[in-house]
């Protein structure tokens, strides 16, 4: 460990790289903007390479101080959520990571049952479409949507999806939405990173090529399902995300569930290591017990693929 530099020169680097300023950095530090630069230029010399460049117009990262940040920002939050903990007495917290529309459509109204169960853990939940990486951040469970290949790591299924036609039931009236050749006349909505996509779709169920244009283009499926709420075309989603929209009437699959494709697509991923903590088990039961009550297909708890490390 000899080659760490001072936690110091780090924070100072952090806050100057997030700030784009020595002064404001300065200020949040509570130190002389004069400080926070010898902190950097110790760093600097410590590594032996040029992180920050100076000049009139402000602070920007080099090359070097663009990766650099990008690995130990995530490391000093991990020590500041770690020694928050310490500091606050909580013993039982749990650091969960999930991709952001199956946080708010499916895991947050779930959120309640978890807490009621497991009233002494405390639940620190991010959303963001970038996978956690274990090693520099606080993450212990990982909710990863896509297809799976992270060696190294216990990969679970969650749940099987339908993925259907779905719009307003206004929509479908305008239209008259009957027949499968139709979704050629209407507006569709594209999920740019949905891993089924209309050509998926139109050349199971269709038998034909897919509309090469699409009325509106979305990286969130929440965002696309909102949008076909609205009337403003046909997604093409999970049912299972969808679950309340349908529920309550505010949008219909087209063609009913039957011409779907199925996918497992969301799962509980995590270094082996961590599930010898008593609330990541804890949550790990929890999780694929809802999944098996909410899914329409659920896939067996517990199955795991990849690389297991660390349990007996």
């Amino acid at each position: 460990m000899s080659s760490l530099p001072p936690v110091v020169n780090l924070q100072a680097f952090e806050a100057v790289a997030r700030r784009r300023s020595f002064a404001l950095a300065a200020a949040e530090m509570h130190l002389t903007a004069s400080a926070v630069s010898h902190q950097v230029a110790r760093l600097e010399a410590h590594l032996g390479a040029r992180l920050l460049e100076r000049s009139a117009h402000g602070v920007r990262l080099t090359a070097a101080g663009e990766r650099y940040l990008e690995r130990v920002s995530g490391a000093l939050a991990a020590i500041g959520l770690a020694t928050e903990d310490v500091k606050q007495g909580v013993s039982n917290s749990l650091y969960l990571h999930c991709s952001p529309s199956l946080a708010t459509l499916w895991l947050m109204p779930r959120l309640p049952s978890f807490a009621k169960a497991n009233p002494d853990i405390v639940l620190n939940l991010s959303a963001t479409p970038t996978h956690s990486d274990f090693a520099l951040g606080p993450a212990e469970i990982d909710i990863r949507y896509g297809v799976p290949h992270w060696p190294d790591l216990v990969v679970e299924p969650l749940f099987e999806e339908r993925i259907v036609p779905m719009a307003s039931p206004a929509f479908i009236r305008a239209h008259r939405l009957d027949s499968v050749d139709q979704l050629a006349r209407v507006p569709l909505i594209q999920s740019n990173v949905s891993v089924v996509q209309w050509t998926d779709w139109f050349a199971t169920h269709a038998n034909r090529r897919a509309p090469e244009r699409f009325a509106l283009r979305f990286d969130r499926a929440q965002m696309a399902m909102d949008a076909a709420t609205l009337g403003l075309g046909v997604a093409l989603e999970s049912a299972t995300l969808a679950a309340r929209l349908l529920h309550d009437g505010k949008l219909r699959p087209v063609f009913g569930l039957e011409p779907s494709i199925r996918v497992k697509a969301h799962f509980v991923v995590y270094p082996a290591r961590h599930a010898l903590r008593p609330p990541v088990e804890a949550f790990l039961a929890w999780i694929h017990a809802e999944a098996a009550k909410g899914g329409e297909s659920p896939a067996p708890a517990r199955a795991r693929t990849g690389t297991r490390r660390g349990r007996p």
